[in-house]
């Protein structure tokens, strides 16, 4: 009985940490309209070109979000130095955007790796668009 209530005591905990991702789509929305006036929403579309779309860093690489997180974000990637990465798409790893600190920084980290430059709230929000339509 004691081991039922810690578990659910757990869960609960748990729960009242974790945000849907709608939520943090909302934020971005907010930052997004404070960028630019014209904003008109987020694009699925849009953020699927984002993640595909390579550019060529600095060092002469070419390099997209897909190069360490596959071309199918329903897929296991791995970094530069060989570490899985498990899935970005919700639709196979649920806690994929629930905890905005880890959402901020691993875009934080990524957007400079790859952009050389922070992401706008625009293309958070298009890319987790993107990663919510997959199916």
């Amino acid at each position: 009985m004691r081991k039922t209530i810690l578990l659910i005591g757990l869960l609960l905990s748990f729960n009242t940490f974790a945000a849907p991702p709608q939520e943090l789509l909302k934020q971005y929305e907010v930052q997004a309209k404070q960028e630019h006036s014209a904003f008109t929403g987020f694009s699925a579309e849009k953020g699927a070109t984002f993640f595909k779309t390579e550019r060529v860093h600095s060092d002469g690489k070419n390099v997209s979000c897909a190069t360490c997180h596959t071309a199918d974000p329903r897929n296991q990637g791995k970094t530069r130095a060989n570490k899985v990465i498990e899935p970005m798409a919700p639709i196979v790893n649920p806690k994929r955007f629930t905890d905005a600190a880890k959402v901020e920084k691993w875009f934080g980290r990524n957007c400079k790796d790859v952009l050389e430059r922070a992401c706008t709230a625009q293309e958070k929000g298009d890319y987790i668009s993107y990663m919510l339509s997959i199916k």
